[in-house]
């Protein structure tokens, strides 16, 4: 299976390569990344390509679709975004990861004064996308994570009462990012299965930096695509 992994910056490209490519190669026996239109580098290691999209949904999104509508013949056949991300304690502790069973647009609707709506509750589109199950519970599995909904914010949570109502909101989610829902939605525009990867540097709560351990979720999310690199190459779609 072909697959295009996307990640919002280069740390987070290279963690994966990392991975996927088992020792670092040596720089003068690196193959060297290609750049898009649009200035994005994407990486090549076997079945797998790995995309720099930039920050955010709208970043995520355009960079994706960009790579998707370049694509040579046959194309992918799968989409995933990986990268570090926020964890709800305690289920996703700092260094852990977690595989999205559903990929949720957590800040894309409306306030109102009853609350919180989503964009398909005010009838304008979707809101969430879902894996396909049994690659998402494959890739837990194989990888050690948490299998939870993984929500997708344009604004990263800093304080205590945002925690609250997205917990509130979303009782069940392990992990927020900002670009899971974007890659998703391009996936989906291409008729892809999308699947997300999360490795937690941080309590998704009150900003504290000095609490910040991304070294050791970049070292967790190598560990989990080597695990996971033959989980996906031997995936066979959607059944």
């Amino acid at each position: 299976m072909r697959a295009l992994i996307v990640t919002a910056v280069t740390a987070e490209a290279d963690s994966v390569v990392r991975g996927l490519s088992g020792p670092v190669p040596h720089p003068d026996h690196a193959p060297e990344p290609r750049t898009l239109p649009g200035g994005y580098l994407i990486h090549r290691r076997g079945a797998f390509d790995v995309l720099v999209a930039g920050v955010g949904p709208a970043a995520a999104a355009a960079g994706t679709a960009t790579a998707l509508a370049l694509a040579a013949a046959p194309g992918y056949g799968l989409v995933v975004s990986a990268g570090i991300g926020g964890g709800f304690a305690p289920a996703a502790p700092i260094g852990s990861l977690v595989v999205a069973d559903a990929i949720v647009a957590a800040d894309l609707g409306a306030d109102t004064p009853q609350g919180f709506l989503t964009v398909t509750e005010l009838g304008f589109g979707r809101s969430v996308h879902l894996p396909p199950a049994e690659l998402a519970a494959r890739a837990a599995e194989a990888t050690g994570a948490l299998l939870a909904p993984v929500l997708t914010v344009s604004t990263v949570t800093g304080t205590a009462a945002r925690t609250t109502a997205l917990a509130a909101r979303h009782p069940l989610a392990g992990a927020e990012a900002m670009e899971g829902f974007g890659v998703a939605e391009a996936a989906a525009a291409h008729g892809l299965p999308v699947l997300e990867v999360r490795a937690v540097s941080n309590a998704v709560g009150p900003r504290d930096r000095d609490a910040w351990r991304i070294g050791e979720a970049l070292t967790a999310l190598a560990d989990g695509f080597r695990a996971l690199g033959p989980v996906l190459a031997s995936w066979g779609g959607p059944s």
